[in-house]
């Protein structure tokens, strides 16, 4: 009941299906385990009283209440099957909007193979639980229970063999099912076996280029000879129970048959003994199948509860961070100001009392080395994470006071790595302001350089990107990502190596849209190309989490400056050439 208490929560609208599904496992059994006893009376009327009109009534009513029995439990499988659909894709869905609403640090900390594999492989395993859960879960417990109380009808032997039987079936399939610690290990192993596949999966251009073997990804060697040692201890620790209850269930008659030469005189009418060893030869096979329901009853049980408790918690990080929003919709400026902010990923911790303002109208520059916190610092001006103490400030109100609409108009971010839709060059730029004109979208082509692009294709901007339509260069995509945040034309600009994948002839006509881009606006750039920041206004350089130096590119190449050495270090960069002398 617990099982099903954790996923009727995420199917309520269907649960009346799972009900009538128990109703129809539980008449199932019952009309089922009648019908063999009406097999008992049929061969009691045909070998004990020789009547054969009463063993042909008999036979009837057996047809009657096995296809009954076979009936209700395929309309048993149907309800569950309706409420399993229903709660695999509602799974599906829950994680989606998690995903749609969850802080960056989250997609920081877990790898998309393993948050693709949890949410798909666990959503699966509770459909096949629940499809087959609750039909097998009413059989195995009424239909033993049941066969037990018709077979002292029978007889007190019958009785007596199958009681005997069924303790020893049971301490048997205890020993089968295996320890619950082991079963979640194994559950782990296979979890973490199916996240590092799809990483290794997405890494085979890697593969290809370099000519890397399977043991050079360590994680994934590893969750390879994990899961292979587990399942094979856990199928060595079942095969001696599993030998055994076959045994047992298989050569029940030939146990029964060693006594009886000794015994049969003492047993009675021989006819009667023929009908019981018949009934316990049949009532055994029953039983067997029974008993492997509860088997897999315990392993759907099992698994149920490990994928929803799997999904529960990925759920419950997506949560966790995430920045909550006001009801302000007006800045009074666009200044910025981190004041004695905290952040970490994880336990490796960024920034530590950090404070420091940036006044509107003017462009900054974000240096340093990696690690620095450059780009954590454009992340959490943008909201994408919620910081661990103090507060980051726009126009003198902390970011949480303000409506996420409002943060979203006014922020536009380019990242290193532009997401474009397998929509037209047009659409994916009127994303950005869904009710700008076409000569505005145009424009924004226009000044982010992407005319040589358009004059590559014959639709121009109405050609399709991605399956069925044309595929972009790295470069390409950031140029009209670029258009996007152009046209969105909102008053704080954060680029993160925005111009990464750009040409230097591009980077020229970028460079002059960026200057008519920060007139009146908050622009922050993040670059390591040092040749395209120093026309900003003001440059921070970071270390270790700390704004070391700020200033103009003048100023600071005066004296020994960190920013002078990283300056040094770029144009050495970008002066070292491969001699001819180097290549003999």
């Amino acid at each position: 009941m617990k099982t099903y208490k954790k996923l009727f929560r995420y199917a309520k609208e269907k649960r009346g299906w799972g009900v009538l599904a128990i109703l129809c496992s539980a008449l199932s059994a019952v009309a089922t385990v009648y019908g063999y006893y009406l097999i008992y009376r049929f061969l009691d009327s045909v070998v004990v009283a020789g009547d054969l009109a009463l063993a042909r009534s008999y036979a009837a009513r057996t047809v009657v209440f096995l296809t009954l029995g076979a009936l209700v439990y395929i309309a048993s499988g149907a309800c569950s099957h309706v409420l399993a659909f229903r709660l695999e894709s509602n799974l599906r869905k829950h994680g989606i909007e998690g995903l749609a609403g969850a802080s960056f640090r989250f997609f920081d900390l877990h790898p998309s193979g393993a948050i693709r594999k949890t949410i798909d492989d666990n959503a699966a395993q509770t459909h096949q639980a629940v499809a087959h859960l609750i039909p097998d879960q009413t059989q195995a417990i009424l239909s033993p229970l049941l066969l037990l109380i018709a077979s002292f009808f029978v007889g007190w032997r019958v009785g007596l063999v199958l009681v005997l039987l069924t303790l020893s079936a049971g301490l048997l399939l205890k020993a089968m099912m295996g320890e619950k610690e082991f079963m979640k290990i194994y559950q782990a192993a296979l979890a973490t076996l199916s996240a590092e596949s799809v990483e290794y999966v997405r890494g085979m251009p890697v593969v290809k280029i370099f000519g890397a073997r399977v043991d050079s990804f360590k994680a994934l060697y590893k969750a390879i000879k994990d899961y292979s040692k587990y399942a094979y201890d856990y199928s060595q620790s079942c095969k001696g129970p599993y030998v055994i209850y076959q045994w047992l269930f298989f050569g029940l008659l030939a146990l029964l048959m060693v006594p009886l030469p000794f015994l049969v005189s003492t047993l009675g009418n021989p006819a009667l003994l023929a009908v019981d060893l018949m009934m316990v030869l049949f009532f055994s096979g029953v039983l067997f199948v029974a008993f492997m329901r509860v088997m897999w009853v315990s392993t759907y049980d099992f698994q149920a509860n490990y994928a929803v408790d799997s999904l529960e918690t990925l759920y419950t990080a997506m949560q966790e961070d995430q920045l909550t929003f006001g009801h302000e919709d007006v800045f009074d400026n666009y200044d910025i100001e981190f004041d004695r902010v905290d952040f970490a990923y994880k336990d490796k911790q960024v920034f530590k009392d950090l404070s420091f303002s940036l006044k509107e109208g003017r462009s900054y520059a974000l240096v340093g080395g990696s690690g620095s916190g450059k780009s954590t610092i454009a992340k959490l001006i943008s909201g994408f994470y919620a910081v661990d103490g103090g507060q980051i400030k726009i126009g003198g109100k902390p970011l949480e006071s303000y409506r996420q609409a409002a943060l979203i108009e006014t922020i536009a971010f380019v990242f290193q790595n532009a997401k474009l839709f397998k929509q037209s060059i047009y659409e994916n730029v009127a994303l950005a302001k869904p009710d700008a004109s076409r000569a505005e979208v145009l424009e924004a082509l226009h000044l982010a350089g992407c005319d040589s692009i358009l004059d590559k294709f014959p639709d121009r901007e109405n050609t399709r990107i991605g399956s069925a339509g044309v595929y972009l260069s790295g470069g390409e995509k950031q140029r009209i990502a670029i258009a996007r945040a152009l046209l969105k034309d909102a008053k704080i600009i954060i680029m993160d190596e925005a111009s990464a994948a750009i040409d230097p002839d591009n980077e020229h006509e970028l460079q002059k849209a960026f200057k008519q881009l920060m007139q009146r606006k908050t622009v922050i750039m993040i670059a390591h190309r040092l040749s395209s920041i120093r026309a900003v206004d003001e440059i921070l350089v970071l270390e270790g989490g700390e704004i070391v130096e700020r200033g103009t590119d003048a100023t600071l190449m005066v004296g020994d400056s960190r920013y002078k050495h990283f300056m040094n270090l770029y144009q050495e960069a970008n002066e070292w050439r491969v001699g001819y002398e180097n290549l003999l």
